[in-house]
């Protein structure tokens, strides 16, 4: 697993629009000026969080971004798998996106890299936004 900055910042904004949730919708601008995040990149990557329904969007003066449920049910292997793909270090050991590897063959190896996913998964699927606002 290799984060890249669609991760890195969604994760941002989505902790960002956890945190003021209550103040209702986030302008996509205070996101970005938060974390320095040029707002057409940030755009495209909140489309993405939205297709699946990770957030909604409402347009006009009082519009913006808000979870789509609560941050206590988004998990941050859901936001990393939706952004980057798989959690696992190699594709012949993922749960959701296997494919065949070369090191398939060996399986010392298999079980070895099996484990990094099992540990990297359990972390990342009981870490939710919630536990980081």
């Amino acid at each position: 697993m290799k984060l890249t900055t669609k991760s890195e910042y969604s994760l941002l904004a989505l902790i960002y629009i956890a945190r003021h949730q209550d103040e209702g919708f986030v302008k996509i601008e205070d996101i970005c000026s938060k974390y320095n995040i040029a707002k057409k990149y940030l755009e495209q990557l909140l489309l993405i969080l939205r297709q699946n329904r990770l957030i909604k969007s409402k347009r006009g003066p009082r519009g913006g971004y808000c979870l789509a449920r609560p941050a206590k049910q988004i998990s941050v292997a859901e936001i990393i798998r939706i952004m980057d793909g798989a959690l696992a270090p190699t594709e012949s050991v993922s749960k959701y996106f296997f494919a065949n590897t070369p090191i398939s063959h060996e399986k010392g190896l298999v079980k070895v890299f099996r484990g990094i996913r099992n540990y990297i998964s359990k972390t990342l699927e009981e870490l939710t936004l919630s536990q980081l606002i």
